[in-house]
């Protein structure tokens, strides 16, 4: 008897379509969703580096994460990095803060620099809406 192995791709031909693991769909964000940084404001001087940070909301609401609820998310921070990519889950990392229980501000303490802050939301799957809802990202200095 002869055993002939299959590429990944044919024993996958195989598998019905809907079995197959697909990226998770990215929900759409209503027309005009904002999302915003209430405090700090961009440029602010945080002596001591410990802060609140106030995130806003508007044309969309929260919800935690885990909740599929048309027209919600829960927040993200992003701390001194770049966005991720838009089309993925959101990291979980120190520069990627995620605020899954529906939290609206957060207790941040950074050190003595120049730093970034955006708010990103994502859905119940922590992946970012179609078209993203996301704030401008603000700069803010801890003096030494």
């Amino acid at each position: 008897m002869k055993i002939r192995a299959l590429t990944t791709a044919a024993l996958l031909s195989l598998v019905p379509a809907a079995l197959v693991a697909q990226e998770p769909a990215r929900k759409p964000a209503p027309e005009g969703a904002r999302v915003y940084i209430i405090w700090p404001a961009d440029g602010a001087v945080i002596p001591g580096g410990a802060l609140w940070v106030r995130m806003g909301l508007q044309g969309m609401g929260v919800a935690p994460a885990g909740s599929a609820v048309a027209g919600t998310g829960h927040h993200h921070l992003i701390v001194d990095s770049d966005l991720p990519p838009l089309d993925e889950p959101i990291p979980n990392s120190p520069n990627h803060l995620h605020f899954g229980a529906g939290h609206t501000e957060a207790r941040l303490e950074l050190p003595p620099g120049r730093h970034t802050l955006q708010m990103l939301l994502g859905d119940e799957n922590h992946v970012p809406h179609d078209p993203p809802a996301m704030s401008e990202r603000i700069t803010i200095i801890v003096p030494e």
